[in-house]
């Protein structure tokens, strides 16, 4: 071989081997977002008796740390019914975009109890790998366990914000213990929302970055975006769900919840496009309304459910 076919072929490699290690670097921190703190309190919000609870996720040895907040603890006529919250993506169980401890005081005053917990990496839980929707199914799956000790034979909710809409749509849609389920903002699937938008989130271009970290780095890590089907498990369920989406949501478009919503078999099921709402912002835009509709769709969904 020539020496300038081997310098060819060095150069090549060189530059396989780099970027390899950009790509590798890049998925690290995305799988290992910085945590943001838990810097609000349920006082601040009108609620007066919060208990603090810690379980296990259904994976290892991973702790689950959040709130519980009971109806009747609080001083409203209890509907004996769970609403369990989870959050999105580098978030905590507060989702300060809405915020959503005050959407949980007004869904206490409806007669709601509500958990809100941190998911993995997240707040005060246990440090692992963030996977946008895959291992924290197990964390969820956790949460669901705990009310079903505490609260035995009481009917759950989920309500999921991003991130934690898509995790609940793939949990809730399965796990006959769900009665109903309220999605704000997810995506349709894992893999196509990153390879539309991984540019945007790493500054990479999309050649040869988008396939290193999409196929390379999964094997690496063990966690593969492919696996994190919210359309399927929709398509599947046979319960209940009601989408709310921002038609101004640039991070995931809201034609993400329009193809989940007609995916949906259950008559119950209903979709909210808020007018010129970002990302996870459609409760800050119209609070009450917000509330209102999601209790409304609650009554409809959890009425009969034991």
């Amino acid at each position: 071989m020539s020496t300038f076919l081997l310098s060819v072929a060095g150069l090549l490699v060189l530059f396989v081997l780099c970027a390899s290690g950009i790509a590798f670097h890049v998925t690290w921190k995305l799988t290992h977002p910085a945590r943001k703190a838990v810097d609000m309190v349920p006082a601040d919000f009108d609620i007066k008796h919060t208990e603090e609870v810690s379980f296990p996720s259904r994976e290892g040895a991973i702790s689950l740390s959040g709130w519980y907040f009971s109806a009747e603890q609080n001083g409203y006529a209890p509907r004996r019914r769970t609403l369990i919250f989870a959050h999105g993506y580098s978030q905590n169980r507060l989702e300060p975009h809405l915020p959503a401890l005050s959407l949980a005081a007004k869904l206490l005053a409806g007669g709601y109890d509500v958990l809100m917990f941190d998911f993995r990496n997240a707040g005060y839980s246990s440090p692992s790998l963030t996977t946008i929707g895959l291992r924290e199914q197990h964390d969820l799956l956790g949460a669901i366990d705990f009310v079903a000790t505490i609260r035995p034979g009481q009917a759950m909710g989920l309500i999921g914000f991003s991130m934690g809409a898509a995790t609940s749509l793939l949990v809730g849609g399965k796990d006959e213990r769900i009665s109903a389920i309220v999605a704000d903002s997810p995506f349709y699937s894992l893999r196509e929302y990153l390879q539309e938008n991984l540019p945007q989130w790493t500054g990479l271009p999309r050649f040869p970055f988008n396939w290193l970290i999409l196929t390379l780095c999964p094997i690496l890590l063990g966690a593969n975006p492919r696996e994190v089907k919210p359309y399927l498990a929709v398509k599947l369920a046979k319960k209940p769900i009601f989408f709310i989406h921002g038609t101004g949501d640039s991070t995931i478009p809201s034609d993400n919840s329009e193809r989940l919503r007609a995916l949906v078999s259950d008559k119950k099921a209903s979709i909210w496009l808020v007018p010129h709402a970002g990302h996870v912002r459609s409760y800050a835009s119209v609070p009450d309304e917000y509330a209102e509709r999601v209790i409304n769709f609650l009554e409809k969904a959890m009425g009969n459910a034991k």
